[in-house]
Protein backbone atom coordinates (compact mmCIF):
# COMPACT_ATOMS: atom_id res chain seq x y z
CA UNK A 1 0.00 0.00 0.00
CA UNK A 2 1.33 3.41 -0.96
CA UNK A 3 4.42 2.06 -2.71
CA UNK A 4 4.12 4.36 -5.73
CA UNK A 5 1.98 5.23 -8.71
CA UNK A 6 3.60 3.06 -11.37
CA UNK A 7 6.03 3.83 -14.18
CA UNK A 8 6.27 7.40 -15.48
CA UNK A 9 5.91 7.32 -19.25
CA UNK A 10 5.74 11.08 -19.99
CA UNK A 11 6.04 14.54 -18.43
CA UNK A 12 4.09 17.72 -19.05
CA UNK A 13 4.98 21.33 -18.32
CA UNK A 14 3.28 24.68 -18.92
CA UNK A 15 5.46 26.89 -21.13
CA UNK A 16 4.22 30.46 -21.36
CA UNK A 17 5.17 32.82 -24.22
CA UNK A 18 8.50 34.55 -23.61
CA UNK A 19 9.87 31.81 -21.35
CA UNK A 20 13.51 30.83 -21.93
CA UNK A 21 13.58 27.06 -22.30
CA UNK A 22 17.27 26.35 -22.94
CA UNK A 23 20.57 28.09 -22.23
CA UNK A 24 24.00 27.18 -23.56
CA UNK A 25 27.54 28.33 -22.72
CA UNK A 26 31.07 27.47 -23.77
CA UNK A 27 30.51 27.20 -27.53
CA UNK A 28 30.65 29.62 -30.42
CA UNK A 29 27.55 31.59 -31.38
CA UNK A 30 27.41 29.82 -34.74
CA UNK A 31 27.44 26.38 -33.09
CA UNK A 32 24.76 27.45 -30.59
CA UNK A 33 22.50 28.75 -33.38
CA UNK A 34 22.88 25.49 -35.29
CA UNK A 35 22.08 23.40 -32.21
CA UNK A 36 19.04 25.48 -31.27
CA UNK A 37 17.79 25.50 -34.85
CA UNK A 38 17.87 21.69 -34.95
CA UNK A 39 16.22 21.47 -31.52
CA UNK A 40 13.56 24.03 -32.50
CA UNK A 41 12.43 21.88 -35.42
CA UNK A 42 11.59 19.09 -32.96
CA UNK A 43 9.32 21.33 -30.86
CA UNK A 44 5.68 22.01 -31.66
CA UNK A 45 5.99 25.74 -30.89
CA UNK A 46 7.63 28.73 -32.59
CA UNK A 47 11.15 29.31 -31.26
CA UNK A 48 13.52 32.28 -31.31
CA UNK A 49 17.27 32.55 -30.69
CA UNK A 50 18.07 35.20 -28.07
CA UNK A 51 21.60 36.43 -27.34
CA UNK A 52 22.57 37.94 -24.00
CA UNK A 53 24.01 41.43 -24.39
Amino acid sequence: MGSGKGAIDHYEAVVKPGMIMFEIAGVTEEMAKTAFSKAGHKLSVKTTFVKKA
